[in-house]
């Protein structure tokens, strides 16, 4: 087993909680950072900071806090499943360069990502982090798909 982490990107969706239980069933324990990336400032928060004396670090202060948490609570779910996981968290638009930019910094050995699987529209709507992570990372990616949905016919 190498010594080098594996990243794992974590938002809190039902996604993410998979892909750690499935992180953990290939990889094994090991170490882990838990990565949750937020935006430096969403929509609203643009166009607050331009219209009001709040200044816009005071939003990304909020948006770093808020992903720390969400990252927290992953790093949790992942030291369950026998990781020796630590929380980071990382501002970036787009979110895949934030992943991508983490993975460098701490040489991970493989990016876990949990997918949503959109296709036609609104994959194109909405776009794919996995592929945008996998495309541009420069090492081993895991994709780990939703989970599928019990067979209520049977």
């Amino acid at each position: 087993m190498t010594d080098d982490p594996i990243l794992i990107c974590y938002d809190d969706s039902d996604e993410a909680r998979h892909a750690i239980d499935i992180a953990a069933a290939l990889l094994g324990p090991r170490r882990a950072v838990v990565l949750d990336v937020g935006p430096p400032l969403t929509g609203a928060e643009s166009l607050a900071a331009i219209s009001s004396v709040v200044p816009g670090a005071a939003f990304e202060e909020l948006n770093t806090a808020d992903a720390l948490g969400r990252a927290r609570v992953g790093a949790e779910l992942a030291q369950k499943a026998g990781f020796a996981a630590e929380a980071r968290s990382a501002l970036s638009a787009p979110t895949w360069e934030g992943i991508v930019d983490v993975a460098d910094e701490i040489d991970a050995a493989v990016i876990v990502l949990g997918t949503r699987a959109l296709t036609g529209l609104r994959g194109q709507l909405h776009g794919s982090v996995s592929h945008d992570v996998a495309e541009r990372a420069g090492r081993p990616v895991l994709i780990v798909p939703p989970q599928k949905s019990p067979d209520k016919s049977q």
